[in-house]
């Protein structure tokens, strides 16, 4: 019987069971993960296997998403331990992050209260054309790795994942479901019951080369442009190039000239790429769920159900996704503690 089901099987679903287990004390036998994708696919329609994957600060400023990037950030190196360390896709590397404007001030103080090795560039060091920057150590993930091992993590446990495409939310409930968790990202904005006009697609593009002589992350953020550079712990040297943040576009086709142009920024903004031969593994498009007004997380009385949104991280998923996650399990133990004083 499943008492709770967790609805999308992307990275905010998986962090959501992982929460509902080790801190609502939920049975893991009694939590069920529906997606029409499962960590394995491939699709367009999938977006977690395509994220470049590490902890950046392309989050928003406000406090709350704040106060998520934190729990993740503070957090990570407990599921890293759960799932057999390193080797799970998870691991720390350094990163240098450059802007060409000023960054908001009260997100690089909150930043700095936690991140490890967080210094300030001097001006000095900066590239040409850049205001400022800093370097820490980070979180890196090896996107469709670390799915499927957390995935197998948790169905040891004894959660059970079930393929299975949904046309309207209502199907979610089982026999003795009292709780959906809608974390269906992209799929909010179609899903009958809940179709959300405020959700649409960033879509990205990436270039996975193999360069295991790169092992740092470098990023620059432009008024109109997003450039990155990101290495896949135990991926065996792949190296993650990007990107774009194109919003509103639907499209999972790659394009010629934007592989062109992911090199030509990368390569100008950490030259060691070149150090070996390019080695194209293979061009990507991802779409990632972003959502008009941030993240839709709160609860709604169905009837005798609850039905909990966690939903809209757009391209911050891996990185504010298990703040997400705590924030909605902990609305969901306080709704069913009101339900059970009724």
């Amino acid at each position: 019987m499943s008492n709770v089901v967790v609805l999308g099987s992307g990275i905010v679903g998986l962090y959501t069971t992982y929460c509902l287990v080790t801190e609502a004390g939920v049975p893991p036998a009694s939590i069920t993960v529906i997606g029409k994708h499962l960590p394995g696919d491939q699709s367009i329609n999938y977006t977690s296997p395509w994220a470049g994957g590490n902890f950046s600060c392309i989050t928003p400023n406000d406090p709350e998403t704040l106060s998520w990037d934190k729990y993740t950030y503070t957090h990570l190196q407990e599921l890293q331990k759960k799932l057999g360390g390193a080797a799970c896709g998870l691991d720390k590397r350094p990163s240098t992050e450059i802007w060409d404007e000023n960054p908001n001030d009260k997100k690089i103080a909150a930043l700095s209260q936690y991140i490890e090795d967080f210094r300030i560039i001097p001006a000095a060091e900066l590239p040409a054309g850049a205001k400022f920057g800093v370097s820490l150590t980070t979180w890196n993930f090896n996107c469709p790795f670390f799915l499927a091992n957390f995935k197998t993590y948790l169905e040891k446990l004894g959660v059970t994942f079930v393929r299975k495409e949904l046309t309207y939310v209502s199907q979610a409930y089982l026999p003795g479901t009292h709780t959906v968790f809608n974390c269906t990202g992209l799929g909010a904005f179609s899903l009958d019951g809940v179709k959300d006009s405020k959700v649409y697609p960033t879509r990205g593009q990436v270039v996975v080369v193999k360069a295991p002589h790169v092992q740092e992350n470098c990023v620059r953020w432009g008024p109109t442009y997003a450039t990155y550079i990101i290495p896949r712990p135990h991926s065996n040297g792949e190296l993650v190039l990007g990107g774009f943040l194109q919003k509103g576009n639907w499209t999972g086709d790659t394009f010629e000239l934007e592989t062109a142009d992911i090199i030509r920024r990368t390569t100008a903004l950490l030259p060691k790429i070149l150090d070996k031969p390019l080695d194209v593994i293979r061009v990507v498009a991802g779409l990632r769920p972003s959502r008009q007004g941030g993240p839709r997380i709160e609860v709604e009385h169905v009837e005798d159900h609850l039905l909990v949104h966690n939903y809209g991280a757009g391209g911050y998923g891996y990185q504010a996704g298990f703040g997400m996650a705590h924030k909605a399990v902990a609305l969901y133990s306080k709704a069913r503690r009101d339900v059970a004083k009724l």
